[in-house]
């Protein structure tokens, strides 16, 4: 399964994800079959959101996870690194999740990054 690995700040919109979602599967050409985010984001509306208008569940990741998967990861952001403690949120989170290889490296949005992974 192909999985998109989510990093975004607070209070982001549903509509930023689903966006930038749709835009990674038509970048890489595959469907995605679910989200993968950091455990800490569990309680974010706009994520929570995405994912049913998108119609996917949703994998909670924790740090140790995301850190173990970091040398797999091509794209590191410094901020990222002193906020949160991984370099590649997105990236880490669907390399967890999936216990694959990255498809596609991490892309921009609006206040959300994405990046796929899968078999």
């Amino acid at each position: 399964m192909i999985v998109a690995g989510l990093g975004f700040r607070g209070g982001c919109a549903a509509d930023d994800i689903v966006r930038l979602v749709q835009a990674a599967q038509v970048q890489a050409g595959c469907v995605v079959g679910s989200l993968a985010a950091p455990d800490w984001k569990q309680g974010a509306p706009g994520l929570h959101d995405a994912a049913d208008r998108l119609g996917l569940p949703i994998a909670f990741i924790d740090a140790a996870a995301l850190i173990a998967v970091q040398p797999r990861c091509p794209t590191r952001s410094d901020l990222a690194e002193r906020e949160t403690g991984v370099a590649s949120v997105a990236e880490g989170a669907a390399l967890a999740a999936s216990d694959g290889r990255l498809l596609l490296a991490r892309i921009a949005g609006s206040g959300v990054t994405c990046a796929l992974a899968g078999p």
